[in-house]
């Protein structure tokens, strides 16, 4: 991998690295507006313009196709069978309208070509001569025509389309499939990746999927909607792009809630588009916010909590993790306030005992198991793999057991193997070894490394932050209907804090100023009863 705290960049293609936004538009400008007038004279219906800011902007930018010809339609009030792929442009379907927006398209791209924007061809290509993979991500079907014609086919190390998401059965945006995947095939994690996007629907897929950083690219006059819709930065020209300026942003350290609650200290921290004087760049306004600008936001506030190190002290041994007594009570009167939910990495039976608050929803095993507030949900795809984790375990059970200190711990979909007992220095290397090699020897798990701990767990893309996502989604609370907050203390809840990362707020539990995707910390469980503390006295 790169020198750098990240090892990949995903580029949306159409108005990031080509100018084939515009041919789009038109082509689908001439494609509704041709519908509309045909729907006048068929049902007498009064015509109204497709526009570039009213229609194409938010309901087809950056979208598959077909997925493109029902949002604008649903936004009309307009209903047409679906159809088939292989419907005629002059079908009255949506497949047949998508069909002839494509012919449309391909018409302009044959007259006119493919013209590329050169100053991020040069950007990518110094990229790639630091050693940072790129890939390229994009809705159309299309993708590889155009690349082609605009000489950039062999640019990036992977290429994921509309051909590659219908082979692969991959969502559409705002969902994330598309840059995962894109990801995945360079071998980079989401967290350790940059996505580069100029439509409202690219930025939300990649605040979706808990990327490293979203990058906004504003072609159009759309600053604010790309910054609303989930981006942490939006440039209207990525010309002067530093690497080194990339890197920061992964260095970015959260501040003291407690004792920033009015002003913050440093704002430097926060101001790192000073870079460049003359280049504006636009941070997400929910980065300068302060403590005390959070929670008075008038919106429903929503606690998201997890339970070790952050509810109780870190301690030796996972059974020994009980919460006091103060600190229950203090969680029972904030759940009177407001709705709070348990999202631990711990089996959720295990975690709803230790808390002692049944009340609650608790999300348990990384998110894997939920249930609470008339919900419940286990992921089908972790149930595969529980014949899987039952064989790492006895796997390592029988080649860690002579290890003085060490405790694998069995849960229904995971194992973790802590060494906060261990002498280090004598046996880490072999415990990360063996680890290792249970975990090729499965196939069908991820390592995902926290404190003082090794876990093994299913290789499917969910974790803390996903099943925030989904609990919203089961609760039918949007991102902007809620003051959404998030506490956590170990880089499992990393996911979370970039799930939430410009909708809501991260606070991190750490004794340390440390680098992290929250916008805020507290140094123990004490600070957070404190918060709890002061945020019930102030809503009461």
């Amino acid at each position: 991998m790169s020198d750098y705290l990240f090892d990949a960049i995903i580029f949306d293609m159409d108005g990031v690295v080509t100018k084939t936004a515009l041919v789009h538009a038109r082509a689908w400008k001439k494609t509704f507006d041709e519908y509309m007038r045909i729907r006048e004279k068929k049902y007498g219906e009064t015509f109204k313009e497709f526009t570039h800011e009213g229609d194409y902007l938010p309901y087809v930018d950056g979208k598959p196709r077909y997925e493109g010809v029902k949002s604008f339609l649903e936004s009309r009030g307009i209903s047409i069978p679906y159809g088939e792929n292989t419907d005629s442009g002059d079908k009255e379907t949506v497949c047949g309208l998508g069909n002839r927006k494509n012919d449309l398209f391909k018409e302009v791209l044959e007259d006119e070509g493919v013209e590329r924007y050169d100053p991020m061809v040069k950007f990518i290509k110094e990229v790639r001569e630091k050693g940072v993979k790129v890939g390229i991500a994009s809705s159309s079907k299309n993708s590889e025509l155009i690349l082609k014609r605009a000489g950039l086919l062999d640019l990036f190390e992977t290429r994921v389309d509309g051909v590659v998401s219908e082979k692969l059965g991959l969502k559409g945006k705002p969902e994330p499939d598309i840059f995962v995947t894109a990801a995945r095939n360079v071998g980079a994690e989401p967290a350790k990746t940059i996505v580069v996007e100029d439509a409202n629907s690219g930025v939300a897929a990649g605040r979706n999927g808990g990327f490293g950083l979203v990058l906004g690219l504003a072609r159009e006059d759309n600053v604010d909607a790309l910054l609303s819709n989930g981006a942490d930065i939006v440039m209207k020209d990525l010309s002067h792009m530093e690497i080194d300026w990339l890197q920061k942003w992964f260095l970015r350290k959260p501040h003291h809630l407690m004792r920033e609650w009015q002003t913050i200290d440093n704002p430097s921290d926060i101001q790192l588009w000073e870079f460049k004087k003359d280049i504006p760049i636009f941070l997400n306004p929910l980065y300068t916010r302060t403590g005390k600008e959070i929670f008075a936001n008038s919106k429903e506030t929503i606690f998201f909590l997890d339970y070790d190190g952050t509810l109780t002290p870190i301690v030796q041994h996972p059974r020994d993790a009980v919460v006091s007594a103060e600190m229950r009570d203090t969680v029972k009167k904030l759940a009177e306030e407001c709705r709070v939910f348990i999202v631990s990495g711990r089996f959720r039976e295990d975690v709803q005992d230790l808390l002692g608050i049944k009340e609650l929803l608790y999300a348990g095993s990384h998110g894997f198991d939920i249930k609470g507030e008339g919900l419940s949900m286990v992921h089908p795809k972790a149930e595969e793999v529980i014949p899987d984790v039952e064989k790492v375990l006895q796997q390592l059970d029988s080649r860690l057991k002579d290890i003085e200190g060490i405790f694998i711990e069995k849960k229904k979909f995971s194992v973790a193997i802590h060494y906060r007992m261990v002498d280090e220095e004598k046996y880490l290397d072999r415990i990360e070894q063996e680890v290792e090699n249970a975990l090729t020897e499965a196939g069908s798990l991820r390592l995902m490394r926290g404190k003082k701990v090794f876990e093994l767990l299913p290789d499917i893309e969910w974790d803390k932050g996903k099943a925030i996502r989904w609990i919203l989604e089961a609760i039918d609370v949007g991102w902007k209907d809620a003051n959404i907050i998030y506490i956590g203390d170990d880089v499992t809840d990393e996911f979370a804090f970039r799930m939430i990362r410009t909708r809501g707020a991260g606070i991190l539990v750490s004794e340390e100023k440390r680098p992290s995707a929250a916008s805020f910390y507290l140094r123990d469980p004490g600070e957070v009863r404190e918060l709890f503390e002061k945020f019930i006295k102030e809503t009461a």
